[in-house]
């Protein structure tokens, strides 16, 4: 669920990342997906067409796609998926143009629903201090030693061992933060929250991973509507870049009105840095550009899909995505059978194209034959 995103900076639009990847002990789990799915009644069973006919397909790199999905194939629980999985393992070496006979010659594709949107997130790497000063202001909070996760309800225990709803963005802010793991700045922090995790890079060139610890419990909203709408931001571009921006140049008590509309929070732990991929909820490296987060209502981990994005919404964006994907993750905010959120990789560069990743998208489940 993961665990978020830049797609989330889109910000209303998008998957809450810090629900991206695997969930921490004690929270509520998605639900588990099923072994196999039940056959429809013929007159609902989705037409089924061959991978040639499919939008893109032709144009697609199915030699990249092959090392992906056999990379992650494990990830289904399906039985036909896992013999596929066995046979592709198989292959030693893995020549150029294996990939688009294999896909041929296994799967046939079923639609699934009309139309949907998809978005795009990233892991973040962001610049840190030990210290704060006037620019790294905002501190990297662990979890709280008060937070209790009750059912689906995160709460606060008082002193007098009482509960209460855990506070909000706003009023966890004004804390002390004598516990701080590191320093920020706070658009950064806030874009971290949301991506659910990063690394950050400090003075002296060590480079730490930030992983999702915990959350407040509070309902994530995005912020690009609201900017939008006052105003802030053109309607064409509430892309990530111009969101963080706009909260670099208004640093201050303004930014902070504006990140404070989204009153989820999100706490971390700092892990050395493996420079491996981030872990989906399918508790699997993301390899980028070929790993979607989906609704686990609606789709399998393990699932392969081909996505036909287009028709983008966003100033900059890509024109369109086309391209087999595995299903390797979930977000809060991934709701409904047509709806994926694209993983992009690391850095600067994933993090401008995911921002502006807001394209329609019809929605294709790869089946064996």
């Amino acid at each position: 669920m993961t665990t978020a995103s830049l797609a989330a900076l889109s910000l209303a639009a998008c998957a809450t990342p810090y629900e991206h990847g695997p969930v921490p002990p004690g929270y509520p789990q998605p639900p588990p997906p099923a072994e196999t799915r039940p056959p429809l009644p013929p007159e609902e069973a989705p037409r089924r067409v061959e991978l040639s006919e499919l939008p893109g397909w032709t144009a697609d790199d199915h030699d990249a796609a092959f090392g992906a999905w056999r990379a992650t194939c494990q990830a289904s629980r399906d039985p036909g998926l896992a013999e596929l999985c066995r046979r592709a393992k198989a292959v030693r070496d893995v020549a150029p143009g294996v990939g688009r006979p294999f896909f041929e010659a296994f799967f046939v594709a079923e639609r699934v629903g009309g139309e949907g949107v998809l978005t795009a997130y990233f892991a973040p790497v962001y610049p840190a201090r030990r210290k704060p000063d006037a620019e790294f202001s905002a501190p990297v909070r662990p979890r709280p030693a008060d937070l209790r996760v009750d059912g689906t309800a995160v709460l606060q225990v008082q002193p007098d061992g009482t509960t209460a709803p855990y506070p909000d963005r706003a009023a966890i802010e004004a804390w002390p933060s004598d516990d701080a793991l590191a320093w920020m700045r706070p658009e950064d922090l806030f874009f971290l929250q949301v991506q659910g995790s990063g690394t950050l890079t400090f003075e002296d060139g060590r480079r730490l991973k930030a992983l999702y610890a915990a959350h407040n419990g509070r309902t994530f909203a995005g912020i690009a509507n609201p900017m939008r709408d006052r105003g802030l931001l053109p309607r064409d571009n509430t892309s990530g870049d111009a969101i963080r921006g706009w909260l670099a140049a208004h640093r201050g008590p303004e930014a902070d009105e504006i990140m404070r509309l989204n009153p989820r929070y999100a706490f971390f732990r700092l892990a050395p840095d493996d420079g491996q991929p981030p872990v989906g909820a399918a508790n699997i490296p993301l390899p980028r550009g070929r790993a979607v987060a989906v609704d686990p209502a609606f789709h399998a981990m393990g699932e392969l899909l081909w996505i036909d994005a287009n028709a983008p919404l966003l100033a900059g964006a890509f024109p369109s995505y086309r391209r087999a994907v595995t299903a390797l993750d979930t977000g809060g905010a991934i709701k409904g059978d047509v709806r994926a959120d694209l993983y992009l990789g690391e850095g600067d560069q994933a993090g401008a194209e995911a921002g502006r990743v807001r394209h329609t998208l019809k929605l294709w489940r790869l089946v064996p034959r």
